[in-house]
């Protein structure tokens, strides 16, 4: 069963040019060069008919279904497709039950194409397993969202990953060129005069998705009047109205990657970390508050005790985004975020947590001392609750004094550094050590 053949027997120039014009061959495949160019893998195995189970990761219209389509066309074995997002456990259960039948009756292998596999739960994921490690099946899954986030191990580790990279201006061109030129499946039958000012402005507005690009131009071409000896004039103002900017959606890997821009630039660019900011709530209608409580994290992790007046700056922030709302706060926002960006940095809060994490590993249980323990009840003298030494009692409300459990000899695990405002405890530790070494 071929899924891709659905509909290919009707009058082709009914079909969306988009559709006619879809690859049959990688000779017509465009794009990702460095997967399927002449001599690379996936492209020796798609001509030899011995593709493996696969992933295909990439943004939208970057030839991830095209891809599979010519799979299918290659393939001397069934072909079979699902989407992830109407698809169930009992339609994988019987694509599986029938590869199962052809091949133990007819030596005949099953290739399972689901697209939007990031769609797939964990339990429809989990269905396809054992069928996979057993060869009864060839997987081939299709998504748009960062694998390792949305695939499971198991799936992920028994499949060969390829990231498809976004098509460009060029890519656009050229399938536009192509359909222009076929009078089979193209526009090659109309008597087409098109600008290159208008190809152009296409081009830019698919921004690398070929089949938005050839639904713009056919729309054009068949839409616009023709002169008295039949020729179809297309214009930049008939392609401007052809194609529209289009709405950019973020799926869940490309919100992370931005916030994860987002925290990087943080740490060394005032408009970076602006721009990103700005582009995810304004462009993508992101939450403004995933990015504020970002920065509050980002004011501890990158920034502490070096200035920490930014972590004030962003809570204040926070607040005054509950209180006057979006698009008002924004201002307030960008304030807290340059301001964190400009402060001097330290890291050293967070690595203070990565050593005491890992003295946790080593200790395994830590018992109270004795004079830190709870004194204030009767009898607690008599159990040894004493010795204590209260700091203010003493010059500079400091004393030397045992804080660790007996196990641990004094570590250092908070170490200041010489950035901003931290310096002046940096200052204080190394005074208190020397004295410490003087006793």
């Amino acid at each position: 069963m071929d899924l891709f053949s659905f509909g290919e027997q009707s009058e082709p120039r009914a079909r969306l040019l988009a559709d006619r014009m879809r690859p049959e061959t990688l000779d017509e495949y465009i794009g990702q060069e460095h997967i399927v160019g002449q001599g690379k893998l996936l492209r020796r195995a798609i001509e030899g008919d011995v593709v493996s189970s696969i992933l295909l990761f990439g943004p939208p219209g970057c030839g991830k279904t095209t891809l599979a389509h010519i799979i299918s066309k290659q393939t001397k074995g069934d072909f079979v497709r699902l989407n992830a997002v109407d698809a169930t456990v009992k339609d994988v259960r019987e694509v599986i039950e029938q590869a199962e039948t052809n091949k133990s009756m007819y030596g005949r292998k099953t290739t399972l194409f689901l697209d939007e596999v990031h769609r797939f739960n964990s339990a429809r994921q989990d269905a396809l397993l054992p069928s996979v490690e057993r060869g009864t099946i060839t997987f081939i899954g299709a998504t748009t969202e960062n694998p390792f986030h949305s695939v499971n191990g198991a799936l992920l580790s028994r499949s060969t990953l390829f990231r498809l990279e976004p098509l460009t201006r060029e890519h656009s061109l050229l399938a536009m060129r192509r359909a222009l030129s076929d009078k089979g499946r193209g526009l090659g039958f109309m008597k087409l005069a098109i600008e290159e000012e208008a190809l152009a402005h296409i081009a830019s507005m698919a921004n690398g998705d070929i089949r938005r690009a050839l639904t713009a131009l056919e729309l054009a071409a068949v839409t616009t009047p023709s002169e008295l000896d039949g020729t179809v004039r297309v214009t930049l103002e008939v392609a401007e109205e052809s194609i529209r900017q289009p709405s950019i959606q973020a799926d869940e890997s490309t919100q992370y990657d931005i916030l994860s821009a987002f925290h990087k630039s943080v740490r060394g660019s005032s408009d970076a970390a602006l721009f990103w900011f700005l582009y995810a709530v304004e462009k993508l209608g992101m939450d403004p508050m995933v990015f504020l409580r970002r920065l509050t994290v980002a004011c501890s992790e990158d920034i502490g005790l070096a200035n920490p007046q930014a972590m004030v700056q962003a809570v204040s922030a926070m607040e005054a985004y509950h209180r006057i709302g979006w698009p008002e706060a924004k201002y307030i926002v960008a304030q807290a975020i340059l301001f964190a960006v400009e402060s001097p940095k330290s890291n050293a809060i967070a690595v203070t947590i990565g050593k005491m994490m890992a003295s946790f590993d080593a200790l395994k249980s830590a018992e109270v001392p004795m004079h830190l323990r709870d004194g204030h009840y009767s009898g607690s003298k008599q159990l040894g609750h004493v010795g204590y030494q209260y700091p203010h009692d003493f010059p500079g409300h400091y004393v030397d004094q045992n804080y660790f459990p007996d196990k641990l000899s004094s570590p250092v695990f908070y170490e200041a550094t010489e950035q901003g405002m931290e310096d002046k405890i940096r200052q204080n530790q190394l005074k208190r050590r020397a004295n410490r070494k003087k006793k």
